[in-house]
């Protein structure tokens, strides 16, 4: 049974239809990367995820259980990490680390020194004197320090610097050994590639990208450059290929993965002297959705689903509904 199961969710806000029919579905034991751009439902999904919103149609599965009647006993088998964390000022990071794993049902307290020391988070220090990227840590720590079967992780490497977000990579590889299941939801591509098993990309609503990065990589072109010992023609000929053109002796083009065969079939007439093969990225996989600048699809940040007290503590009363 997936840990995650989504079919046909939809969420509506007066007019606006912030989810249209989503499916997402979330196995066991992986790292599943939610992406899509601002406004296009991933933290609408989060909300409902955690039981603090209430589904108009469609099912919603979170380890076998209804987020919204069930979200009491579900809070105490996940763990949240927002990407804007709100903490109570008067208390220290520490306590803040220990109320929130409290509200789970405990935390591991060899586990927690351990992440304090790796993130090099000082515990003592009131959380008003916090930084964004320390009030990012203190929910980190929090979350990982308790032995729970889900963590959704929603914009969780915001406002960390690059050491810092190398340490986070670490402990969600180390938590999916342990059989943990990861939903993360980023903006960062190279993170979500890096780290995750499977992604889904999502566009006003709706799931339009599903399955590994190998599976979605033959919706994008291959880049190839290549060097021969002769002067190479009939290329723009072949099926598939794309963007041909000749700069520093050297051949550059596009070509779409299944007629890969048959460009290097062609190439191999005129000698080989060089070839480099580059398999399109996640950001040319999304790009391909969103269009517009890379730079635009690796910044910016959805907004948060909810502050960790307000996640935390609503779930265990029951809920505001």
């Amino acid at each position: 049974m997936p840990v995650i199961s989504i079919t046909n969710l939809v969420k509506k806000f007066g007019v606006i239809r912030a989810l249209d029919g989503l499916d997402l579905h979330v196995e066991q034991g992986e790292v599943h990367g939610f992406l899509g751009p601002n406004g296009s439902g991933k933290s609408t999904t989060i909300r409902i995820l955690l039981g603090l919103l209430r589904r108009d149609s469609g099912d919603a599965q979170v380890l076998g259980a209804d987020p919204w009647r069930d979200a009491v006993r579900l809070h105490r088998r996940l763990a949240y990490v927002p990407g804007d964390v709100s903490l109570w000022p008067n208390l220290t990071g520490g306590q803040a680390i220990d109320l929130l794993g409290q509200l789970r049902g405990g935390l591991d307290r060899r586990r927690r020194d351990e992440l304090l020391h790796r993130f090099d988070l000082d515990p003592t220090r009131r959380c008003r004197t916090y930084s964004k990227g320390n009030r990012q840590k203190v929910a980190i720590v929090a979350a990982f320090s308790s032995p729970v079967e889900l963590y959704v992780l929603d914009e969780p490497t915001s406002g960390l610097d690059p050491l810092m977000e190398a340490v986070f990579q670490d402990e969600v590889r180390r938590i999916k050994e342990a059989g943990s299941t990861v939903l993360l939801s980023s903006h960062v591509l190279a993170e979500v590639e890096a780290l995750c098993d499977r992604v889904s990309i999502i566009r006003e609503g709706r799931t339009v990208e599903s399955g590994t990065l190998a599976e979605l990589r033959h919706l994008t072109r291959t880049a190839v450059t290549v060097e021969t010992a002769r002067p190479v023609s009939g290329l723009d000929a072949l099926p598939g290929v794309h963007n041909l053109h000749e700069a520093d002796g050297r051949i550059h083009l596009e070509v779409d993965p299944a007629h890969l065969d048959e460009l290097l079939g062609q190439l191999i007439r005129f000698g080989v002297r060089a070839l480099t093969s580059t398999p399109p990225t996640l950001e040319q996989l999304f790009l391909r959705h969103y269009g517009g600048d890379p730079a635009a699809a690796t910044t910016g940040a959805d907004a948060p689903a909810a502050s960790v007290p307000a996640a935390d503590a609503q779930a265990l009363q029951g809920g505001a509904r």
